[in-house]
């Protein structure tokens, strides 16, 4: 069953330099991440309408194969590497939903 990750940014860039290296990470490594997690962006900072809560400051949905592949992707040598730069860019929130 397709799960999802759902990535929340809860304020501004607090370090651009930081989001920069980040960004930098994760786009050199697209095409692996592709092809052995299945990773498919579904939103990456669109427009948002806020209809109940709080806004987040920017929002991301990546879609996978399954939940066992979103977390091998998030516990991945290649993303491991890239996220502390955005820890120290700014603030976020992640979850791993299970679709049906």
């Amino acid at each position: 069953m397709p799960a999802y990750m759902i990535v929340t940014r809860e304020g501004p860039i607090a370090d651009q330099a930081a989001m920069d290296a980040y960004s930098a990470m994760n786009r050199a490594n697209a095409a692996t991440f592709v092809a052995h997690y299945g990773i498919r962006p579904l939103a990456v900072y669109g427009a948002q309408q806020l209809l109940e809560g709080e806004g987040a400051d920017g929002a991301i949905i990546l879609e996978f194969p399954d939940a066992a592949k979103a977390r091998a992707w998030y516990d991945s040598p290649e993303y491991q590497a890239a996220l502390p730069y955005r820890m120290k860019a700014a603030p976020y929130r992640v979850l791993l939903v299970e679709g049906l």
